[in-house]
């Protein structure tokens, strides 16, 4: 089946927070729980998130991955730049996470796919996209992070020239489905 890769649009918000969560490892649930009014869905935060523009978490960052119409993927990914305040942030689980940042690279935040949709060649056609906008970016390669527990996905982007440059320990919260390291990595 022949796959398409596109700008995400304001309407693709919702998959862009579904697919969000489930590379997050329950990351995006506990940031959405901090700006979440009380009752409200964590998913309908996150699409309201990615429905914003010109900001790092924004639809206007992401390119979908579809299939006869269908949102197979997507890959979110933005500039890292050199924070202008350097201080860290102050959440105790997000706070690890803050030295983790390589300023000149386009950092892929996700890159995910719909169960079903995985080992057809999506995820490598992705990353080209991203490694594209870098250089049209000029910047000078792609960063990301990766879970220490999440051995297929770091096997795959070790496939891709990504290297192992830092890591931190996972503070531990009940939302978050992973626990160990978490792995900053770099291309090239």
């Amino acid at each position: 089946m022949p796959f398409e890769l596109r700008p995400a649009t304001r309407a693709d918000a919702r998959d862009i927070a579904a697919l969000f969560r489930i590379s997050s490892e329950g990351a995006a649930d506990y940031i959405w729980s901090k700006l979440a009014a009380p009752g409200q869905d964590l998913l309908e935060v996150g699409t309201g998130r990615y429905a914003r523009e010109n900001t790092d978490f924004s639809y206007q960052n992401c390119v979908m991955a579809t299939a006869d119409g269908q949102v197979a993927g997507m890959l979110h990914s933005y500039p890292m730049v050199a924070a202008p305040d350097p201080s860290p942030p102050t959440d105790p689980v997000l706070a690890p996470y803050a030295r983790l940042e390589i300023p000149g690279t386009l950092y892929i935040s996700s890159l995910a796919l719909y169960e079903g949709w995985r080992n057809r060649g999506l995820g490598t056609r992705l990353l080209d996209a991203a490694r594209q906008r870098a250089a049209a970016l000029g910047l000078a390669g792609l960063s990301l992070i990766d879970y220490a527990s999440n051995t297929g996905a770091r096997r795959f982007y070790e496939r891709h020239g990504f290297r192992i440059v830092g890591s931190c320990t996972i503070v531990p919260h009940p939302m978050l489905r992973v626990t160990g390291e978490a792995y900053l990595m770099q291309y090239p």
